[in-house]
């Protein structure tokens, strides 16, 4: 027991810990404390939320949660890879690993869980693998070299995270889930469907209502396979156990802590022991006094925060915490809040479901209205304000709160909907009302400024929208002035700087920043939001403004991004991917021979995408000129997949060849799609034509689709795929082909005149006032008088379309560009290499993870990209 500085021992360092420490810094404990962490692995707090970012290109120091500079400043001795042994209660002191002895006046247990492994035979074997840390993370990747197949144990949260791991490392990837369904513990049996068909869809398979019974292994003891409950056995060289995990309690066993009948240290609402008051217990170790183990980060903070507040004498409880969860897992949105699965008393539910968009939305509602919780899969956008709402009634019907934009009453609540005691970030238990002291007493003006007041949207994330809200909100309300400027070096937004660019007819970025960009930005370079903005804004206004209408001319070309710079679309190895433009997803055999015959001879693999083209990948970006030029030869040209511009109209065959097909719409998509081809927006555009209404051709999900009735077309738009799937919205019916198209221009051109900067339609359709009615006054009433001129910008542009790639292989200067080293023109990137795979090829990933280049290589010190 110590005798001069009082000491606090903390065993653990992982995001709980850190949150312990950082909270008896801001009481000023650490001043009058001497404060020794024992950290077991090898090194310091880390992101385990985002440990699966890793694989996406989140190196081990991109996580670390702990700042060195903390550390110093106060006087924390942190002791990595250097676990405790023992605990010797009656003398108060503690053994590390290292022989080093601490002796404490204060212990905090924040020893965390470990994964469960079931006891199957032959659960050790070579290639299994568990996945709650980096070290596990680091030997699946390793391993994962050698490898074609990977099967994950477990179809939780993290067991999904495993699986799309394993994915994205190039093994072919299963899923084993004992449940009847996907996250049983978040989701119902509707939001397990959901989530089931769109992963089944990303190529990943699934098994559930299975165990698994034993590993099978080969005679060298490595895996080859599993056998599973139902008799069926499964190929594959590499297991992940991730099917739950367990309250690492052994140390307080082994010092007498009484802990749970199913594990966990037993604590009280202070998170101190019942067995010793020197001795706490935080995080996934600890049995809360409401008898539950929570493996939530955000209860840990709160357990950390309750500790810290008791020490330094302040009255503080944890008496349970919110089990809301928002991710995004596989690429998919997935959230659960409150009593997601109605257990209270004669609760109702109100269900929205979307098989074929995989979207599945359930809110529990009381008798009395009130919003008890919910599930949401395939669209989480509305969770920050749903989950504000929770024990209360809101102020609008259940059904528009489940109702996609587009299929009912359009329904926006505002911050200002909120009640101050809404939990606004449940990781950190911050209320609407603490933010919005933060604005009008602590004088923040930003997110980030209230984040770091805060701590709200500092952990998941998954708050940022609705906390960016909420201090707009506040300031307006202030009389304070929002500055919604495009960005740093402009005030205006990209709607004005559209309307300056139009007037003026500015053709260079650089006169435009500096005689309309902000004082300090004048004279400068512009920044990276900017650059491509107005880039953007110039390329589809080139014809009327008198600019050139080429994105890589002259100063054009230094403004555009990644993809635009080249002309086609960079990938995960360097290569790029080739997309010639199939109009209304129509091509002749001999262009077909053609597309084959060049993926053969430059070795490119091929795929049909969901847009009805043939996507080539793994071009080299010195072999893209050579390639459009024999496209060009053909009668291909751009198909702009890498622009944000028009990508394709899709189509289905229409009354040509579909005995339900009412309008020929393969002609009409074939029309659009020329027409439209090269047209520069705020974001990318889809469209599509269904010759009937049984909609084979999904126009109801692209910013602008038609549908042929027996009368004409029916023009709808602001539809949306991807993230976060949006109906779209019927502007007009029965129109001739005529009226159909001056739509058309008018929408389309109206949108890239006011949207913001990389807003599609969707968002943009939801966020100006007045929404869909205002659009329909404007394009199809002309309640602004400006129908004539919108027309005109979109005749101009038509008249003076050129295909991008053709251009530049006929100009010398252009294809300068295209190499890989400026100081070896002829040297290509030995980094971007291939493994065969299926009859094709794919990025040699290992090769990629390393940065590997051959010991001879003659660019090594001195190339320069």
């Amino acid at each position: 027991m110590s005798t001069d500085t009082p000491t606090i021992v903390l065993i653990g360092h992982g995001m709980v810990g850190q949150r312990f420490l950082e909270a008896l810094a801001e009481r000023g404990l650490t001043a009058t404390h001497r404060v020794v962490v024992l950290c077991e692995e090898p090194r310091p707090a880390y992101d385990r939320v985002q440990l699966t970012s890793y694989f996406s290109g989140r190196t081990p120091g991109d996580l670390s949660l702990t700042d060195p500079a903390f550390i110093e400043a106060h006087g924390i001795d942190l002791r990595v890879g250097d676990p405790a042994l023992a605990v010797d209660r009656e003398a108060r002191r503690v053994t590390a690993r290292s022989g080093l002895v601490v002796d404490y006046d204060v212990l905090v247990l924040a020893t965390g869980s470990y994964p469960f492994v079931p006891p199957v035979t032959n659960k050790d074997a070579e290639g299994c693998f568990v996945y709650r840390t980096i070290e596990d993370l680091l030997a699946i990747e390793e391993y994962a070299k050698n490898s074609t197949t990977g099967a994950v144990v477990g179809g939780g949260l993290l067991g999904l995270e495993a699986a799309g791991a394993l994915k994205g490392l190039g093994l072919t990837s299963h899923i084993v889930e004992f449940a009847p369904r996907l996250m049983p513990v978040q989701v119902d049996e509707g939001g397990g469907a959901a989530l089931l068909r769109t992963i089944e869809e990303m190529g990943l398979s699934v098994h559930t209502g299975v165990g698994t019974q034993e590993i099978v292994v080969g005679e060298d003891g490595a895996v080859t396979g599993m056998r599973l409950s139902d008799g069926s056995e499964l190929a594959t060289d590499l297991v992940v156990f991730s099917a739950g995990v367990r309250p690492r309690d052994q140390l307080a066993r082994d010092c007498g802590l009484d802990v749970g009948e199913r594990g966990g240290i037993t604590v009280d609402e202070q998170c101190r022991t019942v067995t010793d008051p020197r001795v706490f217990a935080i995080g996934e170790c600890a049995l809360a006094a409401d008898g539950r183990v929570y493996g939530l980060v955000a209860p840990g903070y709160e357990q950390a925060e309750t500790v810290a507040a008791t020490l330094a004498a302040d009255e503080s409880a944890f008496t349970g915490a919110d089990l809301s969860t928002k991710l995004k897992l596989l690429g998919v949105d997935v959230a659960s809040f409150g009593d997601a699965h109605g257990t209270a008393e004669d609760c109702l539910d109100v269900v929205y479901s979307d098989s074929r968009a995989g979207l599945y939305k359930k809110l529990v509602i009381g008798r009395d209205g009130t919003l008890l919780g919910g599930i949401l899969v395939g669209d989480a956008e509305a969770y920050g304000t749903l989950k504000a709402f929770t024990g209360s009634v809101p102020p609008v019907s259940p059904e528009s709160l489940v109702l996609p934009a587009g299929a009912g009453a359009p329904v926006q609540l505002g911050p200002s909907a909120l009640p101050d005691d809404a939990i606004i970030c449940s990781c950190n238990n911050v209320r609407k009302g603490t933010i919005r002291e933060a604005v009008t007493e602590h004088r923040c003006t930003t997110v980030p400024e209230v984040k770091k007041c805060t701590k709200a949207g500092t952990t998941c994330g998954s708050c940022v929208k609705v906390l960016g809200q909420l201090v707009n909100a506040e300031l307006e309300a202030s009389g304070v002035e929002v500055d919604k400027g495009l960005c740093a070096c402009f005030s205006q937004t990209r709607e004005e700087l559209y309307e300056i660019v139009l007037a003026l007819r500015v053709t260079s970025f650089r006169d435009l920043l500096d005689r309309h960009g902000r004082e300090g930005a004048r004279g400068g370079d512009g920044c990276e939001v900017c650059k491509p903005a107005v880039g953007s804004i110039i390329a589809s206004l080139a014809p009327t403004i008198g600019a050139s209408t080429h994105v890589l001319d002259g100063e054009q070309a230094a403004l555009q991004d990644t993809n635009d710079h080249f002309l086609a679309n960079l990938q995960k190895n360097g290569s790029y991917s080739v997309v010639p433009r199939i109009p209304g997803g129509e091509i002749a055999p001999e262009k077909l021979i053609v597309i084959g015959e060049i993926a053969r001879d430059f070795g490119l693999y091929t795929k049909i995408t969901g847009g009805q083209r043939i996507d080539m990948f793994g071009a080299r970006v010195e072999q893209l000129p050579l390639i459009w030029a024999r496209l060009v030869d053909a009668g291909f040209e751009s198909g702009h997949a890498y622009g944000k511009s028009l990508r394709t109209v899709k189509s289905c065959v229409g009354q040509t060849w579909c005995r339900y097909g009412v309008q020929d719409s393969v002609r009409m998509a074939i029309d659009l799609e020329l027409r439209y081809r090269g047209l520069r927006s705020p974001h990318k555009l889809k469209s599509a034509v269904s010759g009937c209404q049984r909609e084979c051709a999904e126009a109801q999900s692209k910013d602008f689709g038609v549908i042929a009735t027996a009368n004409g077309w029916n023009l709808y738009v602001g539809g949306n795929g991807g993230a976060t799937p949006r109906h779209a919205d019927l502007l007009a019916q029965d129109l001739s082909d005529a009226e159909l198209v001056r739509l058309i221009d008018r929408f389309l051109m109206l949108y890239i005149r006011t949207a913001d900067r990389l807003e599609r339609t969707s968002v943009w359709l939801d966020r100006i006032p007045g929404g869909l009615d205002h659009v329909r006054d404007v394009v199809v009433h002309d309640s602004l008088g400006i129908c004539d001129e919108l027309e005109a910008l979109m005749a101009a542009h038509v008249a003076h379309y050129r295909d991008e790639w053709a251009e530049t292989i006929n100009d010398p200067g252009k294809l300068a560009r295209f190499v890989s080293f400026v100081n070896a023109p002829d040297t290509p990137d030995p980094v971007v290499a291939f493994v065969p795979e299926r009859d094709q090829m794919k990025p040699d990933l290992p090769l990629l993870s390393i940065g590997l280049r051959p010991a001879d290589d003659v660019l090594e010190g001195t190339a320069t990209r």
